[in-house]
């Protein structure tokens, strides 16, 4: 018997064997002749799928591709992300270079030397009537800020500039200073430099500087016995747009007294110790190129009188007080202010303009693109109280008048 049942088993084992081979050669057979005609097996081999089987493979191949998607968008991103940032880094770059360049430029910029002293300042520092006020305000002093000679009086007004306007940028110079930036700002225009160092008197060169400053670089320039009572950008009225002034200036003095000529050059007279303008504005180009003729013409004549003398003012204190406002102050800046407005290619006034026009001066008023203020808004006598607050709306600077060339 377990004879009999041994030789059974080894049959059985064979058929099996047998079956199996037979399967894998028909497997082998079935994949290399796929493999040989893809298509039309791998078409035929998927619709012979149960339909179980083909949804979890779609699926499968769904969430794949929707996977790699995914990762490619953020690839994408982050890539155009990092390639936004390079090109803004390089736009930023290249804008510092062009700004560079522009001011290695205008400063290489010399003027023909047969040119006259107004084509030299127009080539230097042109005029945009369509630009902005500059956000500068200017000031010069002969002593600086830590020295115990500074007035508590100016320090006082001095801080205010600042405080009353913290978006403009605020500088004050001493006479070294001053005679610094003139050097750098017109190295191209030696007729600039020479004047300045000519002139015989400190007040003169403050009143010179003024207009170089401003000139070049436009903005606001107050004497140092100066107080702001309200910030600059209230100095323009409501109904005006900046687009459309190129300087604010205010009445200095208005005099009804047949005695005027004793004390001022002309009965209605423009104040210079308060300016704000836009650099270039011709107004400036004019009184520079006037206070470095005088001051040529005077130095010729002096050296034909009085050898390699120095330059000097002779006289009383009143009598100089006024050869400095005719030389540099306030006469020959109302000349200038009047010979731009009865210039019409320059201003596009064309009826003639007068002292009269501004007699009695109780508003602002706008002629060309000069805003001219009553003589209160820059030399304003109301008293600060002590809230700050100013009742009059065009009361805009107090003027101490210090007579401050006096020590100069």
């Amino acid at each position: 018997m377990p004879k009999y049942q041994n030789s059974s088993n080894n049959k059985g084992r064979k058929i099996l064997i047998a079956t199996v081979l037979i399967s894998l050669i028909l497997v082998t057979i079935t994949f290399f002749s796929g493999s040989l005609f893809p298509a039309k097996d791998l078409q035929g081999v998927i619709s012979s799928l149960p339909n179980d089987k083909l949804l979890g493979l779609s699926n499968f191949l769904s969430s794949e591709n929707s996977k790699n998607q995914d990762e490619l968008l953020n690839k994408i991103e982050k890539l155009n992300k990092k390639l936004l940032q390079a090109q803004e880094a390089k736009i930023n770059k290249l804008e510092e270079q062009n700004k560079l360049i522009l001011k290695e430029l205008k400063l290489l910029k010399t003027p023909s030397s047969q040119a006259s002293i107004r084509d030299k300042l127009t080539y230097l520092y042109p005029y945009d009537s369509e630009s902005k006020f500059p956000a500068y305000i200017w000031q010069s002093w002969k002593h600086g800020l830590n020295d115990d000679r500074f007035d508590e009086k100016f320090r006082q007004g001095e801080s205010q500039w600042a405080f009353k306007n913290p978006g403009f940028v605020h500088e004050l110079f001493n006479d070294d200073t001053a005679h610094t930036v003139i050097k750098y700002l017109y190295s191209q225009v030696p007729e600039v430099v020479e004047t300045f160092e000519l002139l015989p008197e400190t007040i003169m060169k403050m009143d010179f500087f003024k207009y170089l400053i401003l000139y070049a670089k436009g903005g606001v320039y107050a004497d140092i016995d100066t107080y702001p009572l309200q910030p600059i950008p209230n100095w323009t009225p409501e109904n005006v747009s900046p687009m459309d002034i190129g300087v604010i200036i205010a009445i200095e003095s208005d005099s009804s007294s047949p005695e005027w000529r004793k004390e001022q050059i002309r009965r209605l007279q423009f104040g210079q110790f308060v300016i704000q303008a836009k650099p270039g504005h011709p107004i400036l180009r004019e009184a520079i190129a006037e206070i470095i003729e005088q001051t040529s013409l005077k130095q010729l004549e002096n050296m034909a009188s009085s050898g390699a003398a120095p330059l000097k003012l002779n006289g009383n204190t009143n009598e100089r007080s006024l050869k400095i406002s005719q030389w540099t102050g306030s006469a020959i800046w109302t000349d200038v202010v009047f010979k731009y407005f009865n210039d019409y290619i320059q201003s596009s006034v064309f009826q003639k303009v007068t002292w009269k026009d501004f007699h009695n001066l109780q508003t602002p008023k706008l002629v060309s693109d000069i805003l001219v203020l009553p003589v209160k808004s820059f030399a304003s006598d109301v008293e600060v109280p002590k809230d700050g607050k100013i009742e009059d709306p065009l009361a805009f600077v107090k003027h101490y008048a210090a007579k401050i060339w006096k020590s100069g």
